[in-house]
Formats: structure tokens, C-alpha cells, sequence
């Protein structure tokens, strides 16, 4: 299982359901601005139940983005540690989508959500319809930029993890068969070929 490293711009969020993160596949990294000298009792009490799973990063300085420079060096350099996890982004700031645009060009998976509860793998998660989960299903490949899975197998072994093994042979088969017939996907000899909106 991919490790997913959420990445959380507390000056700019104050996230809720932090406690939904605090499982194997998660490592969190809450970044303080310089001047935030108080953090409230309850986040730090559901951070301190993850253990080494967790940690807070003060940055030094004040300047303009400081906080965000400091976001994307740690994607860089937990990127090059550990290159097939997930990383996500908790923030407002529209400034990260141009490097979440460019890393997914180099084949590294990143998002940017405004709350936990939006991140793609809960939304994949909490879709009970066949309707909500196409649709976690076509977020996910947008947001794999290049990185799309190329072959039957590999897209099947995809949508099994974004839904967390949770789902039968059968709705697996019925995703993969709506991709077609909505004309999502093509599949010839195994190869899949993509038609995505942006």
C-alpha cells in the first residue's frame, strides 16, 4: 500500500477530522507559520495518538509563501525518499496547483484539498453510489496527470486500491465496463487509451 503523506498549511487551514489519518498508510506533517504560537488542545491531543506517524514542522521566517516553500522543499525531499507514495496537500492556497501540475508530469502523484474529508482517497471511500464512485474513479486518473495506468490490469489493480480492496470481482468488473460504455476509457489488446476532460 502506497504511503500518503498529507501535508497540512495550518496557517491557512485548520482542518477538521484529523483522527480519520490516523491509520498505517497516513504520515502527517502539520506546518506552523513562525507567529502561531498557540495550537489548540484538541489537535494536539488527536495528533499525539499517532505516534511517530505525525509531526510539526515550525518554519523559520516570515516572508511571503515562506510556508509554502517550506511545503514543497518536504514533497521534494520525501519524494525522492520514498517516490511511489501519495502526497497531499491541505490548503486554500491556489499557488500549490502549478507544482501539483509539474509533478504529476514527472509521475509524482500529489493533490491539494481544502479539508481531509475532500481528499481523494476519502471521497473514493465514502461513495456508496455506482455514480459517486465513477466519479472518484475519474478524479483520481486527472489527477495522475501522466501516470495513468496503461493497461486493463493495471487499471483494475488502481481502482481496487483507490477503494481500498473493498470492493467484489463483480462491481469492479461494472466500473471498469461504465468507464467504456460512458466512453471514458477505450481498451484494445490490453492497452487503454484515455478521453478525460480536463
Amino acid at each position: 500500500m502506497k504511503t500518503n503523506f498529507v501535508l497540512i498549511d495550518y496557517e491557512n487551514v485548520q482542518p477538521k477530522l484529523l483522527s480519520a489519518l490516523n491509520q498505517e498508510q497516513f504520515r502527517v506533517f502539520i506546518f506552523v507559520g513562525e507567529n502561531q504560537s498557540k495550537i489548540p488542545f484538541e489537535l494536539v491531543e488527536t495528533l499525539q495518538e499517532f505516534g511517530t506517524k505525525a509531526k510539526y514542522i515550525k518554519i523559520d521566517g516570515n516572508g511571503h509563501n515562506a510556508l509554502d516553500f517550506h511545503i514543497a522543499f518536504y514533497i521534494g525531499q520525501l519524494a525522492k525518499e520514498e517516490p511511489n507514495s501519495y502526497f497531499h496537500i491541505i490548503s486554500r492556497d491556489k499557488g500549490f496547483d502549478p507544482l501539483i501540475k509539474h509533478l504529476k508530469t514527472i509521475k509524482i502523484l500529489c493533490a491539494r484539498s481544502l479539508e481531509v474529508k475532500d481528499m481523494p482517497l476519502f471521497k473514493a471511500l465514502n461513495s456508496s453510489s455506482e455514480t459517486e464512485r465513477i466519479n472518484a474513479v475519474i478524479d483520481n486518473l486527472k489527477q495522475r496527470g501522466s501516470s495513468k495506468p496503461r493497461k486493463e490490469k493495471t487499471l483494475n489493480s488502481t481502482i481496487n486500491s483507490l477503494f481500498q480492496k473493498s470492493l467484489s470481482g463483480h462491481e469492479l468488473a461494472n466500473l471498469i465496463e461504465t468507464l467504456k460504455s460512458k466512453k471514458i476509457i477505450t481498451i484494445k489488446d490490453g492497452n487503454i487509451t484515455y478521453h478525460l476532460e480536463d
